[in-house]
């Protein structure tokens, strides 16, 4: 029988990353600080998508919250000085979502060789999440075979 080879998922790969926002939390911080807090933290597009439906602009920034916190986890951002704006979830024409980077953030992945970067989000009652799966693109990664 062959050995477990234990590697975290940099040894396949792929990184993962997972985060839950509380809905209310988010709610309350557009209370109190309004487009100073929603400014800070979310691109114009998420704004605005936000904003579209009735009463759901919570719900879509918290799980945009999340997104963007599970990217960070993912890519290993938390202290790389990545604005909160310099990742952002896109709304697509098919209805599902997708990860958009600019600036450091973009930066930061295109050094890890990021290939694609899937995305799942959800939302029920006071809970948000989000699941940001990784793909590095191995070849690229000094991971040739030699004979």
């Amino acid at each position: 029988m062959r050995d477990l080879e234990v590697g975290g998922p940099k040894a396949c790969g792929a990184r993962l990353g997972f985060d839950l926002a509380r809905v209310s939390g988010i709610a309350e911080s557009i209370r109190l600080f309004g487009r100073r807090f929603t400014d800070r933290l979310f691109t114009d597009g998420e704004i605005d998508y936000a904003l579209s439906g009735t009463g759901q602009c919570a719900e879509r920034l918290a799980a945009r919250f999340a997104a963007k916190e599970a990217v960070m986890k993912a890519l290993g951002l938390s202290e790389a000085g990545v604005g909160w704006r310099d990742i952002e979830v896109v709304k697509q024409v098919d209805g599902g979502c997708a990860v958009a980077l600019h600036g450091e953030a973009r930066r930061r992945a295109d050094a890890l060789r990021v290939r694609h970067i899937l995305l799942s989000l959800s939302h029920d009652g006071d809970c948000a999440g989000a699941v940001v799966q990784v793909l590095l693109d191995e070849e690229k990664q000094g991971h040739e075979h030699t004979h």
